[in-house]
């Protein structure tokens, strides 16, 4: 391979990889560089139980969010097994899926169910949200297949 392949090849790479981050967002909330859950440590919320900021040196990319975390040791932990610990409804607000709306949140109001990571806008949305959990869980199931790929600002 000539050394002008080489550099077609990489261009082309590159330009297909960052089209494709481009393309991403609808389906998680995420801020303007891509980070989900404003940031806070996924694994956190299940070892910790409370909110942990992640931190930029560890990182990993899922459905085209970048999660940070607080150690390469969570990193790795939620590497194992992205599916069991990502997020319900892309990280958008839980309370605001149960009337088909993608809200922003802000990492820390939580709560697992079941094993799952529910997240809402913020403690005030929490505490509606935490009123009736069964119901609303199943409300908000019922809404994410016809608004997971839709863009927010057009709900």
């Amino acid at each position: 391979m000539t050394l002008s392949q080489s550099i077609k090849t990489i261009l082309a790479i590159t330009f297909v990889g960052l089209s494709s981050f481009a393309e991403a967002g609808f389906d998680t909330e995420t801020d303007k560089n891509g980070v989900i859950l404003a940031g806070h440590d996924v694994i956190g919320y299940f070892t910790e139980g409370k909110p942990v900021l992640g931190n930029a040196d560890y990182t990993a990319v899922y459905n085209d969010a970048i999660y940070r975390f607080k150690s390469a040791e969570n990193r790795d932990l939620f590497n194992q097994n992205p599916e069991k610990y990502a997020p319900q409804y892309g990280g958008f607000c839980a309370y605001g899926m149960t009337f088909g709306k993608k809200f922003k949140i802000d990492g820390k109001a939580f709560e697992i169910v079941d094993g799952k990571l529910f997240v809402n806008k913020n403690q005030d949305v929490y505490k509606a949200w935490a009123e009736a959990v069964p119901k609303h869980i199943s409300e908000a199931n019922q809404q994410w297949p016809s608004v997971e790929l839709t863009n927010p600002d057009h709900l």
